[in-house]
């Protein structure tokens, strides 16, 4: 019971609620339909049945979730994480229902690597005897694993990392050994204290020779007790700034054997007794994991840019800040404040975010469906898809995630003092979600893995041409595509008188095109004519990249709107007609015209923009929000069809209740439980009432 209570009063006019069924009534497109679109009914009805059974389960119950502490939140996600695999089995889910299901309870538990990593690695890097012996168990959940790469001193450079695997040809095993401090795994989530089993990447030797990072499944905890294995070292790193919930943990290996199965051998093996190393038919086979998570880290940037910017577009719609002198807002014959998403510098924060997560949404839809085609194709031995897929998700990752940990900062920004509220939702999401810039490759660093591939695509197309049997026509690798055009008419100018003309998609894709072909031409010279070391060169790679990686998603998004994009598989999604259309090219308009506004220097240095263009551009960007996207700015975000148990959020609940759900959540805290405070007679009262103290009293001196 707690001792503070607000009074019984309702908030100043006008209401939460009436002010978002306005903004509803101003919406151009019907909101189901643009669900559908982007989800699909099967889906739309899906989350309706699994929400009735989550919001049931006292496990997932979000009430209490801002006031614990650590060990009461790991507790409770491990308690969630139980109550998943239970339901699960239960109803017989299948892994889109408990991917779903995750999503709607949307707090990271230490079982999160078991289904994130564990399982596809081994899924996908197995013999049929390996997943028969781990695999199936696995997914009984009798084996509990973790994802063991990351090392205390290496990270990023997988190729460096320093744990050893060296076959034993006497006893036919493996002897795992952390050679040094800095070989110690780091940040593994799930291995703290829930995982018995590890997918640990070592280096494996062989004969005295080395073959680098290989993956072995490595039992670490006894099966009977939990307790950990003899040669296995392993626990929690500790508190971190976000995903308190998730037990990262280190571990350390002492000369620890495990069999010769234990090597993941599908692609690569070793001949039993004489040791003899049998190498995969292609050296990046192993990246197939990688480009599942990475192609998956897209999509949860869609999810956390979504649901950040949903709760900062509702509330920017109720939120109410000073009268417009030039513009007055009346209500009932009476002069109101003005909502704060009528403000234009509101809506430049907050309106390209929206556009970006549609965009997100259409990249990483795409990014999964090239994943399986190519995971289909490299089964009958065509490998010709790896490098481009495995180049763009190492990009892609890099950019979305950086995009959304940026986004989620300033929706919480743009929500003034609530948003530094955890009743807002945007602190514990931003928390949260800061670790996806890092993993699975450092955000600055990755990006090497894309600029390698952009040069050497680039040097061979320059080769093919002067070759004299060069057909532009055969190309059909999208990359080699816009390489190709620039080298074709690398003096390409903009076209452009106006600024409406900056809304023909064909004019954007140029836009883009042209300025990632030209700083891929522009550091191809750099290190092959002038020499320029590849260090000197980071910054200028990075931006490639980055440039790259926005062509792709201008792209998908023009694609996506036309239903010019292939569909995954057993996914039929109605096109998108009328308004409908008409709204999303808005946002696409946005999306494109924004990104190239906010930084031009790219575009102005490659030739194909002048400095005339870029105040033609901010005004084509500033029409867009105030007339096309400010009326359907709550549309856009209710398409999402995140529901409230999803945001908890006092000020970004559907029904714009915000003052009303703020002061309750108030109330919860668990300093209120008692009106005076606990250390009171201790800590407050010898200063407030000396003469209570018995045998001395005090004075104050300054």
């Amino acid at each position: 019971m707690s001792a503070l209570r607000f009074p019984n009063l309702p908030p100043s006019e006008p209401q939460g609620s009436d002010l978002l069924a306005q903004e509803r009534s101003k919406t151009t497109f019907s909101t189901h339909e643009l669900s559908t679109f982007l989800y699909g009914e099967l889906y739309l009805e899906r989350q309706e049945r699994l929400l009735t059974l989550i919001e049931n389960e006292p496990a997932f119950d979000k009430s209490n979730r801002y006031f614990r502490g650590r060990a009461e939140r790991f507790a409770a996600a491990l308690r969630k994480d139980h109550a998943i695999v239970r339901l699960a089995m239960k109803h017989q889910w299948t892994l889109e229902e408990c991917i779903q299901a995750e999503s709607l309870i949307d707090e990271p538990g230490p079982f999160g690597l078991h289904r994130g990593m564990f399982l596809p690695a081994l899924a996908s890097q197995s013999t049929d005897e390996q997943l028969e012996k781990f695999l199936k168990p696995a997914q009984r959940y009798e084996i509990i694993g973790c994802y063991a790469q990351t090392e205390l001193g290496h990270g990023s450079n997988v190729q460096g990392i320093e744990t050893t695997a060296t076959y034993i040809p006497e006893t036919d095993q493996f002897e795992i050994h952390t050679p040094y401090l800095t070989a110690s795994k780091w940040w593994i989530g799930g291995l703290g204290k829930a995982a018995n089993h590890a997918v640990v990447m070592a280096r494996l030797i062989t004969a005295g020779k080395d073959y680098g990072p290989h993956a072995f499944i490595v039992p670490i905890r006894s099966m009977e007790d939990h307790t950990l294995l003899p040669g296995v070292m392993a626990g929690d790193i500790g508190p971190k700034f976000g995903y308190n919930t998730t037990d990262n943990g280190c571990m350390w290996f002492d000369h620890y054997r495990i069999p010769r199965i234990s090597l993941l051998a599908k692609f690569s093996s070793i001949k039993p007794g004489s040791g003899e190393y049998i190498k995969p038919p292609n050296d990046k086979l192993s990246y197939g994991t990688m480009v599942l998570v990475r192609a998956s880290l897209i999509a949860a940037a869609r999810q956390g840019m979504g649901k950040a910017v949903t709760i900062a577009t509702r509330y920017s719609a109720i939120r109410r800040q000073f009268v417009d002198n030039d513009s007055p807002k009346k209500l009932g014959g009476e002069v109101v404040e003005t909502p704060v998403l009528d403000y234009s510098t509101q809506q430049y924060r907050l309106f390209p975010i929206i556009a970006a997560v549609y965009a997100c949404f259409f990249t990483s839809k795409e990014m999964m469906r090239l994943y399986h085609l190519n995971i289909k194709n490299m089964a009958s031995g065509d490998f010709s898809m790896l490098a481009d897929v495995h180049a763009s998700s190492s990009g892609l990752k890099s950019l979305t995630t950086t995009m959304a940990a940026g986004s989620i900062e300033v929706c919480r920004r743009a929500c003034g003092g609530h948003g530094f509220s955890a009743f807002s939702g945007l602190p514990l999401m931003l928390q949260d979600y800061v670790p996806n810039v890092t993993w699975e490759g450092d955000n600055y660093m990755i990006t090497q893995q894309t600029g390698r591939y952009l040069f050497k695509s680039f040097r061979e197309l320059v080769a093919k041409r002067a070759s004299g049997k060069f057909q532009a026509s055969l190309i059909s690798n999208p990359t080699l595509a816009y390489m190709n055009t620039y080298l074709e008419n690398p003096s390409l100018k903009c076209p452009a008188t106006t600024p409406a003309q900056f809304h023909n998609p064909e004019l954007q894709l140029a836009a883009f095109g042209h300025r990632a072909a030209s700083l891929v031409a522009q550091i191809v010279h750099a290190l092959d004519v002038e020499k320029r070391t590849w260090n000197s060169m980071l910054v200028d790679i990075y931006n490639a990249s980055v440039a790259h990686c926005q062509l792709i998603m201008v792209q998908n998004f023009i694609l996506g709107i036309r239903g010019e994009m292939p569909q995954p598989e057993g996914m039929a999604v109605p096109p998108l007609t009328g308004v409908a259309k008409e709204a999303l090219t808005d946002l696409s308009d946005l999306f494109a015209l924004h990104t190239i506004h906010e930084k031009p220097g790219e575009f102005l240095t490659s030739g194909y923009l002048e400095a005339k263009h870029v105040s033609m551009l901010g005004a084509a960007v500033m029409e867009l929000m105030e007339k096309k996207v400010r009326p359907n700015a709550v549309g856009f975000v209710d398409a999402f069809a995140f529901p409230d148990y999803l945001l908890n959020s006092a000020i970004g609940a559907f029904d714009g209740r915000v003052y009303e759900r703020y002061t309750e959540m108030a109330t919860r805290e668990p300093l209120n439980r008692t009106e005076v405070v606990d250390g009171y007679e201790q800590y407050i009262r010898p200063f407030t009432n000396p003469k209570g103290l018995k045998g001395h009293t005090m004075q104050a001196r300054l």
